[in-house]
């Protein structure tokens, strides 16, 4: 395919290349060992464009295609630390297009423009502890109680969790209607009722803050039902497409840039009387990894090819094709990075084991790419449904 990418695309792209390397990159080690990067990296996101970039000019933001969060995706791994680029895309294509996609011209200035703004920090409230990729499986419940929705039930794995603004919540409103009686709120978390339970530790992407999340008789007006009631799965599978399409692009700009690194150390560092990347294994080793990571470029290109025609283009929905796609690169993508990123640990020998190195972040911040926003297995699964097995 021609190269998706314009003059207007370059000039953002360095945009955002310059935030990550020169205002975020010298930070990240101190905010790993703090567990947390602060929050003025949203409002500075926010006012380079970067939180807003393919939103509507008419809500804030830049009224680009979704090529400009691809190369958001791309160019913010830079920073270092991945857990920095999972806070900021939660609130730019996580848990705020669905807001765009259904929301009210009062539920897009109330919630919307302030997540654009950087000014409100978003979360996204799906998993529970009994139901991770198994969305109908959820339990929060949301009962209309004359003009207000009273909601009971917890979350878990929310990134940006512990010092969210607002929830974008999904919640059954019809608990015996499966997943055709599930809704999608927005619930602001200064209301009574709402606690953080806790901050998870977890094994990787440590400065992005992931908590566990408790709603009792949390009342919320009923204008801040988004969309219609009972469609919340339906949407949500919507949703979900942008979501996996910004993690499988960041992925492999991630990888590449392990790749590289690790070359460069490779070219200085001898063993046996010669640099460790003129080997004739190694040698073989990179060039496989590097096919590999064109591979799972092209097709991740390919899927945000057709999503955005189908969302931008023709305005509509997306398509089973398309899902199709999308699917199949957070597999491929999800594999060949793995590949990658041990491959380059077992580069460095015993110092890419080390914490004090960037391969060993690199290497246990990846390891979530295959569990978050649908695990592979659930991939493969819909994957197959798609095609008839």
């Amino acid at each position: 395919m021609p190269s998706p990418f314009s003059e207007e695309h370059r000039l953002f792209r360095k945009t955002v290349r310059d935030f990550a390397e020169k205002e975020l990159a010298p930070h990240v080690d101190e905010w790993e060992q703090d567990e947390l990067f602060p929050d003025w990296v949203f409002k500075r996101a926010g006012e380079l464009g970067i939180l807003g970039c393919s939103y509507p000019e008419e809500v804030g933001g830049e009224g680009g295609d979704f090529w400009m969060n691809v190369v958001a995706t791309e160019e913010l791994p830079r920073c270092g630390a991945a857990g920095v680029t999972m806070g900021l895309l939660v609130q730019s294509s996580m848990a705020t297009p669905v807001i765009q996609d259904l929301g009210t011209d009062e539920q897009k200035k109330e919630f919307l423009e302030p997540a654009i703004k950087g000014e409100k920090i978003a979360a996204l409230g799906v998993s529970e502890p009994m139901a991770g990729s198994d969305v109908a499986g959820l339990r929060t419940t949301a009962r209309l109680v004359g003009d207000e929705y009273v909601i009971n039930g917890s979350k878990t794995y929310i990134t940006n969790g512990t010092r969210c603004d607002f929830v974008t919540l999904l919640a059954k409103t019809a608990p015996e209607a499966g997943h055709n009686g599930i809704s999608i709120f927005l619930v602001p978390t200064d209301r009574p009722g709402f606690a953080v339970s806790r901050k998870l530790k977890k094994a990787g992407n440590w400065c992005s803050d992931t908590a566990e999340l408790f709603f009792e008789d949390v009342k919320i007006p009923k204008r801040y039902l988004l969309g219609r009631e009972g469609m919340g799965f339906m949407y949500l599978m919507q949703n979900f497409q942008s979501e996996r399409l910004v993690a499988s692009t960041s992925a492999v700009a991630g990888a590449e840039q392990a790749l590289d690194r690790s070359v460069a150390f490779g070219r200085e560092r001898v063993a046996f009387g010669k640099p460790l990347i003129k080997r004739e294994y190694w040698k073989q080793k990179f060039a496989h990894l590097y096919t590999r990571l064109e591979a799972a470029r092209a097709l991740s290109y390919r899927a945000c090819e057709a999503y955005n025609e189908d969302k931008f283009v023709n305005k509509g929905m997306v398509s089973m094709e398309t899902t199709k796609l999308i699917s199949m690169a957070k597999v491929f993508v999800g594999d060949v990075t793995a590949e990658i990123l041990d491959e380059c640990v077992q580069f460095h020998g015993g110092m890419g084991y080390l914490e004090e190195l960037w391969v060993a972040r690199a290497w246990r911040d990846g390891r979530l790419f295959r569990i978050g926003g649908g695990t592979t297995e659930v991939m493969r699964y819909a994957i197959a449904k798609i095609l008839g097995l």
